[in-house]
């Protein structure tokens, strides 16, 4: 992953991904796919404390700050196609400062039809989770403002 690239880079970058693949059920798998490809999750953070309210399949998030004070998420879930989209959150996301994230615009989800080929139980999901990744983002930014 190149972490040097800004979130709009990486998300302009998904959105020429899915751009070139005109079907949805290609779509679909091509989700999938990257869901699979999602690096697994350590059991000891699939705990009620982790869970996304909101989900209508379990989805874990967990999240902290490295040594270069970027926030590295991982999360889960046991549905393959929320897992997918987990994935491209992540990439987008994981990896950048607080700051970077709080102020993110996330319009790739919109770019690429996601929103409208979701049901809504899923797109509420989807929602919960990008909350929640901004709320871990802003927590960790008003710690660092307070310099602690």
């Amino acid at each position: 992953m190149n972490h040097n690239m800004t979130i709009d880079e990486i998300q302009d970058e998904l959105i020429d991904e899915f751009n070139d693949i005109d079907d949805w059920m290609d779509r679909y798998a091509y989700i999938i796919d990257m869901g699979n490809a999602l690096d697994p999750m350590p059991e000891e953070y699939k705990t009620p404390q982790f869970l996304i309210e909101g989900c209508q399949s379990r989805a874990w998030l967990h999240a902290e700050l490295d040594d270069e004070g970027k926030v590295v998420f991982r999360a889960d879930s046991d549905a393959i196609i929320v897992k997918g989209i987990i994935s491209m959150l992540l990439k987008v996301l994981s990896g950048h400062t607080p700051a970077e994230i709080a102020d993110a615009k996330l319009y790739f989800i919109d770019k690429i039809g996601l929103a409208e080929n979701l049901s809504p139980t899923r797109s509420n999901g989807l929602a919960a989770l990008v909350k929640q990744m901004l709320l871990y983002a802003m927590a960790y930014k008003a710690k660092l403002e307070a310099g602690n």
